[in-house]
């Protein structure tokens, strides 16, 4: 098998319970990048969350690369954007009429801060800000200038995840044909611009370094990784502890997040 680009989730893949890099990944990642073997983390993150983990498989400067906001954005590891997908001002009335169909806050991701209008933040939201290093500006809607844009959405809920599941099954129909909606977790729900997907982010980008698709190998575990799943070219594994969507479209479903499960399948196939 000639692969010759991994692309890796972060939360609940690459890393562990712990929110670590298990030292056998890690080793594991670092020998298939010094045989060439492009390695991209691909993440709902934005880029300020993915750096450090960058750093300790030894990723680095304008020729590594990254998939952050589940796809909306591509970027090297240096910072320069190769491809962004933004929401307006439009949309951003529109997710605050998603918000009142249930009991949830709603904050908006952008390559340099998150921001919400809601005062009462739930613990989900304060983590998401905290495990990225991003500063979450509170402001008031009237605040909002008109040409604000954004990257992703993401819903979580201060009164369990009830109210994310209420919420799921409220959205109108109309919402599913205009964005990219998916369920990264039980208790998140996250907002792209319709097309913006890791699948998609990770087949342009495979386009641009000359990579055909069937030298492609991905890892997820999650809702947000159904896209690259989907792609009947990549070689899909499928973490122990993966939803069962991701597991019924892999080709492998390789062991968990806390043992190892990348690295014991980058050495059955590819190392």
């Amino acid at each position: 098998m000639a692969i010759k680009l991994i692309a890796v989730d972060l939360d609940g893949t690459l890393l562990s319970s712990n929110n670590t890099i298990l030292s056998e990944t890690q080793r594991t990642l670092r020998i298939a990048s010094e045989k060439r073997i492009k390695v991209v983390l691909a993440t709902g993150r934005p880029l300020s969350g993915v750096l450090s983990y960058a750093q300790q498989l030894g990723l680095e400067g304008d020729k590594q690369y990254a998939i952050v906001f589940n796809g909306a954005v591509v970027q090297t590891i240096s910072g320069r954007v190769l491809m962004s997908q933004e929401l307006n001002y439009q949309d951003f009335n529109n997710m605050l009429r998603f918000q009142h169909l249930s009991h949830v806050n709603v904050h908006f991701e952008t390559t340099k801060y998150f921001l919400t209008c809601d005062h009462d933040l739930s613990i989900q939201m304060q983590i998401n800000a905290a495990l990225t290093n991003n500063i979450m500006k509170v402001r008031e809607r009237r605040d909002i200038p008109k040409n604000f844009t954004f990257n992703k959405v993401g819903f979580t809920s201060i009164a369990g995840s009830d109210q994310i599941e209420k919420l799921w099954n409220s959205l109108p129909s109309w919402a599913f044909d205009s964005y990219d909606i998916v369920r990264s977790w039980d208790s998140i729900i996250e907002i792209n611009a319709l097309g913006a997907s890791k699948g998609n982010a990770l087949m342009d980008l495979a386009s641009r370094l000359k990579i055909a698709q069937k030298d492609v190998m991905v890892f997820g575990d999650q809702g947000n990784d159904i896209s690259m799943f989907s792609n009947p070219e990549f070689m899909k594994v499928a973490m122990g502890n993966a939803i069962g969507d991701i597991k019924d479209k892999a080709d492998y479903v390789t062991d968990d997040n806390d043992h190892n499960g990348i690295a014991k399948a980058l050495k059955k196939f590819v190392l």
